[in-house]
């Protein structure tokens, strides 16, 4: 009888201890960067996909820029090159080396809405402004879904440090900080604008 008591207590005790060493909730937060980490895949996917039909149309209009334009397909095409996954995203460098094929790319296309603003008829064209709004609208995707990123990884940086949780994770789980996205180099200073 006393024997079922302290088992009885030993039970309930263990219940409680484990019930605040944070292993569900660090666990739930991680599935949550996994998540986040897709919808950022996405929005680069969105904006990779729509690329090769703004070239198309660009290519109709604006043939003598062809520098331009083959600058875009090979950054598109570098960008498919690099690949990050899930498991990466606790790995610096893997992160850092994705950013700046992302970062390439959308510099030559920074380069090619410049040559836009050089010749009206294709700014004019109906079909280059829905693409161009695509576009537009795909990086704005890719900001929030980075935002959304970070701070999934801050929720999760910080369940896997905090006390209990850090003990469960020192001596369960053995999870890893995951690597925010940060700003490309020089994004502080304010692009010159050029007339």
């Amino acid at each position: 009888m006393k024997l079922k008591m302290v088992l009885a207590m030993l039970a309930l005790s263990l219940t409680v201890l484990l019930s605040g060493c944070g292993y569900n909730t660090m666990q739930a937060n991680e599935e949550k960067v996994k998540q986040a980490w897709g919808d950022v895949e996405s929005a680069y996917q969105r904006r990779a996909d729509l690329v090769p039909n703004l070239v198309t149309v660009v290519k109709a209009y604006a043939k003598h820029e062809r520098e331009t334009l083959t600058a875009v397909t090979e950054a598109r095409a570098k960008v498919g090159e690099v690949k990050l996954s899930v498991d990466s995203l606790d790995d610096p460098q893997a992160l850092a080396k994705f950013q700046a094929a992302q970062g390439a790319l959308g510099n030559t296309l920074s380069r090619l809405m410049a040559v836009v603003e050089r010749y009206p008829d294709l700014k004019a064209n109906q079909n280059f402004q829905d693409l161009q709004s695509q576009l537009e609208g795909s990086e704005n995707r890719i900001n929030v879904a980075r935002e959304r990123y970070n701070k999934a990884v801050a929720t999760f940086n910080t369940s896997i440090r905090v006390f209990p949780n850090n003990l469960t994770n020192n001596f369960m789980l053995h999870l890893k900080l995951k690597e925010p996205f940060k700003a490309d180099e020089g994004a502080a200073k304010a692009p010159k604008v050029e007339m």
